[in-house]
């Protein structure tokens, strides 16, 4: 009689890990769009964060866990007198950044808002920087902050173009926990071995569903993922930092591996591999591809697949805001990722729950000529049965043009059309909006504007010779590049 056993031979780590583990030790960049964009999406995502802090069921959530903690060195959260520590920190700063749906996204396969790991890049750094200022040696500056968002925004970007975490049920965090976890561990000085136990600690950890994003669960903690997607990275970081073994085939071990555990569900994106087993695909090397090309939330804090469709409202808005009681029809035409994602009937229960509908976020604009912060507020829905009235008119169509060209690499548009038709046969143009002021495509255009809402975010929380003072800095790279991390922190700190 034979025996069962499994095969005690260790294995050298998963591939992937070891690409991702090489390219951010290793990979120097060269590209100045590259630096540049990372300055630009700096100034955002801080902006972002800043303007979170006036919404009190964002602000409940920060501050120590224990109250009156003292912390030496402690991580400061902008806008906020908060010094914590870098796990907690990154918590704060990752969950203002994403509160209001405000910041960078991507859009692939899979889609995220790659500037998420800011949370635990500027926690980290900030906190090492006054750490060894206060042990007499040099602090980190603010390139050293500006090079760590590129490598996360590659890697997480990257892994999203061909591999559809959505389509197995996992929430697109898992590569905000993956990437941030190598930039932390690089601020940290992991050398290879440490990195590489930092990335298996990723991967193997329990990966959070996508549940909360979706009708009829959707909810705030779709606001906080991220941080706690960050801060959990600065953690492990930090474990294979103080000399935690890694696990080396945590992708490809057969039946305990992701792969088998929580990749193997069918996946439309996905191939199968010759081997009959469901691997990620890398379709291109690691480099600085996706900072370059980001997508910014410039005009709407909206999910990125209504932005256009936003735009296409406010251009309706004009002709539709003195005949909203003769609408007889509105026709959305998009792409299916909207659809799958976004595209929702029925009561909306809460603020996260409206600014992931499709729907609600083009009627807003056609009723009120813009969409803000607040018109997500149930006192704005409240006051305003309108909305919904309208909503109730919204057909949403797909275009199979704009679902295959929101994937080619060389277009990469997220567009929308909207129609309006009326009961006594007229109807508007047909407007359609392929792509979003925040696209690369659009950048000269952008860029002025992205500026003015930094403006407009940063006066939100200063007094305006600080808000000046700190745009001065933000505004100029090279003065940017050399700052100490925790001089530019401190500009933020109440």
């Amino acid at each position: 009689m034979s025996a069962t056993f499994d095969l005690n031979e260790r294995p050298d780590y998963d591939d992937l890990l070891q690409t991702i583990a090489d390219y951010t030790l290793n990979y120097r960049i060269k590209n100045k769009e590259a630096w540049n964009t990372a300055r630009n999406c700096l100034m955002d995502t801080l902006g972002c964060g800043l303007l979170a802090l006036r919404f009190p069921e964002c602000t409940k959530h920060l501050g120590p866990i224990v109250e009156g903690t003292v912390v030496p060195h402690g991580s400061r959260v902008p806008g906020t007198s908060f010094r914590l520590d870098p796990v907690k920190a990154a918590w704060d700063i990752g969950c203002i950044i994403r509160w209001l749906d405000y910041n960078d996204t991507w859009l692939a396969a899979e889609w995220g808002h790659p500037s998420d790991n800011l949370g635990g890049i500027l926690a980290v750094a900030d906190h090492l920087s006054q750490k060894k200022v206060a042990e007499g040696k040099e602090p980190l500056t603010m390139k050293s902050v500006l090079e760590a968002m590129i490598l996360a925004h590659e890697i997480q970007g990257v892994l999203a173009l061909e591999n559809s975490f959505n389509r197995v049920g996992l929430d697109h965090v898992v590569l905000v926990k993956v990437a941030s976890t190598a930039v932390t561990a690089k601020l940290m000085g992991a050398n290879r071995e440490q990195l590489l136990s930092a990335l298996s600690h990723a991967w193997v950890d329990g990966q959070a569903l996508r549940t909360y994003r979706h009708a009829p669960n959707a909810g705030s903690r779709k606001s906080w993922a991220a941080g706690d997607a960050t801060s959990r990275a600065v953690r492990l970081a930090d474990i294979a930092m103080r000399g935690e073994m890694g696990i080396p085939g945590v992708l490809t071990a057969p039946q305990w591996g992701f792969y088998d555990v929580l990749f193997s569900k069918t996946n439309r994106d996905q191939e199968l591999k010759p081997e009959g087993k469901r691997q990620f695909s890398l379709p291109q090397e690691f480099g600085s591809y996706v900072m370059e090309n980001i997508l910014f939330k410039i005009s709407f804090p909206a999910e990125f697949h209504a932005q256009t469709a936003a735009e296409a409202a406010v251009t309706l808005h004009p002709q539709v805001k003195d005949r909203l009681d003769e609408i007889d029809r509105i026709v959305i035409t998009t792409h299916e990722s909207a659809i799958r994602i976004i595209s929702k009937q029925g009561k909306l229960a809460n603020a996260a729950d409206r600014d992931h509908c499709l729907q609600y976020m083009a009627a807003v604009p056609l009723i009120f000529g813009s969409l803000t912060a607040e018109h997500y507020e149930d006192s704005f829905h409240e006051a305003n049965p309108i909305i919904d009235r309208i909503r109730e008119k919204m057909e949403v169509v797909e275009d199979e043009k704009y679902t295959r060209e929101y994937l080619e690499e060389d277009k990469r548009s997220i567009a929308n059309a909207i129609q309006v038709f009326f009961k006594d046969g007229s109807s508007t143009d047909n407007v359609s909006v392929e792509y979003p002021i925040g696209h690369r495509r659009r950048r000269k255009d952008g860029i002025p504007l992205l500026e003015d809402k930094f403006h407009n975010n940063l006066a939100t929380r200063f007094p305006g010779q600080r808000c000046e003072r700190i745009f001065q800095v933000c505004k100029n790279q090279k003065a940017l590049e050399g700052t100490p991390v925790h001089e530019f922190v401190e500009l933020f700190v109440i």
